[in-house]
């Protein structure tokens, strides 16, 4: 998910010629969080996925899916919503897998 949110920002950035230096002040945060999130460093809190998104002008979940489903799909909101949660259950059900072996 972290990739797939980098390269969603980087794409965005890209579409809109702006720095991460601008986005920030467009999104309310500093540069070192917009880098950290674009480096995959950190993740994001619900209100920095919806500052970005805002800062973009698109719907959150735009920003977590990978980008040539949303190109080929060219889904609407409800159906996009659909597959990001079939995707994030599929991830929360490996989690739960990999967790169940360790412990």
């Amino acid at each position: 998910m972290r990739q797939i949110l980098s390269a969603n920002i980087k794409e965005q950035r890209r579409i809109l010629g702006i720095s991460q230096e601008k986005l920030a002040e467009m999104a309310g945060l500093s540069w070192q969080t917009v880098n950290s999130i674009e480096c995959r460093r950190t993740w994001v809190s619900d209100n920095t996925l919806k500052a970005l998104a805002d800062a973009f002008k698109i719907e959150t979940f735009q920003l977590l899916m990978p980008s040539e489903t949303r190109a080929a799909l060219s889904l609407n909101s409800t159906e996009a919503l659909r597959k990001l949660a079939k995707a994030k259950k599929n991830y929360d059900d490996v989690f739960t897998e990999i967790y169940g072996n360790i412990t």
